[in-house]
């Protein structure tokens, strides 16, 4: 028998060579560390991260929600400790490729009040509905303009269920569950004014039938709504009935704990 070598290989026919290796798989490069400097946020919430640090939620204007390590941020005198606050703007720095980056720097920038007594529980409930609501590294700029909105009419003493029902409207439409609340989706017109409507969730309003257990509403009031006219008595009141039942559906199940307590000792 013949014996294949080096020497030999070049000169054997083309079906006795030996067998092609296959091609080589191309290495993924490497994921890109991301740098983000002075970009405007507000902490949504907080949680404690080892010994001396925290995990900290914030709504970013230009990258969405993010969650950061803030290093150290637990130690007496770190300089983050007192600038980590919720409800006040500030300008965050941060790094890394990770799920969690790494906060680098943080300054509170102000132009906001202090939000206090039912306009803080309110804050609080415009926080959870973020962090259940919204995925993270989505960005929202216009979400951020209406939440920044919100807690300056809050902290200057606008009506809560008015500032509530626009940013519970705006949150929807902005996160993709929510569509075109003025048209019918079974004449596919422009919703009657004095006709009372059902919201799906999932398709938008359509006419009211007797059997229907959702929440009956104006038309008036879906298109008022869209106007951000709460003028009329009727809209606040099928509004909030409205937008709760709207948001069970899309939280899958889960619990608002600001909202019971709002509901429990504010009526809204």
């Amino acid at each position: 028998m013949a014996v294949i070598s080096a020497d030999n290989v070049s000169s054997l026919p083309s079906d006795a060579k030996e067998p092609a290796k296959a091609p080589a798989r191309r290495a993924r490069p490497a994921e890109k560390e991301l740098r983000i400097a002075a970009q405007p946020a507000f902490v949504l919430h907080s949680y404690p991260y080892k010994e001396t640090s925290l995990i900290v939620d914030v709504l970013s204007r230009d990258h969405g929600r993010v969650a950061l390590v803030a290093k150290g941020a637990k130690r007496p005198h770190s300089k983050l400790r007192g600038v980590l606050q919720t409800f006040q703007p500030l300008s965050l720095s941060w790094s890394g490729k990770s799920e969690v980056r790494t906060l680098t720097a943080a300054e509170w920038v102000g132009g906001l009040l202090p939000l206090e007594k039912s306009a803080l529980l309110c804050g609080f409930y415009l926080n959870e509905l973020l962090v259940k609501l919204l995925v993270r590294d989505d960005p929202h700029p216009a979400l951020f303009s209406q939440y920044t909105s919100a807690l300056n009419q809050l902290a200057h003493d606008e009506p809560p269920a008015i500032v509530l029902r626009k940013f519970e409207r705006a949150l929807l439409k902005e996160s993709g569950v929510a569509g075109d609340w003025t048209r019918c989706t079974v004449s596919r017109e422009t919703v009657l004014a004095d006709l009372l409507y059902v919201v799906d969730p999932e398709a938008g309003p359509r006419p009211a039938h007797v059997s229907d257990t959702a929440p009956k509403v104006l038309g008036k009031t879906l298109l008022d709504m869209d106007n951000e006219d709460y003028a009329d008595a009727t809209t606040p009141t099928q509004s909030k009935f409205l937008m709760r039942f709207l948001l069970a559906h899309h939280l899958h199940g889960a619990t608002l704990n600001t909202r019971q307590i709002l509901i429990d000792l504010l009526q809204l």
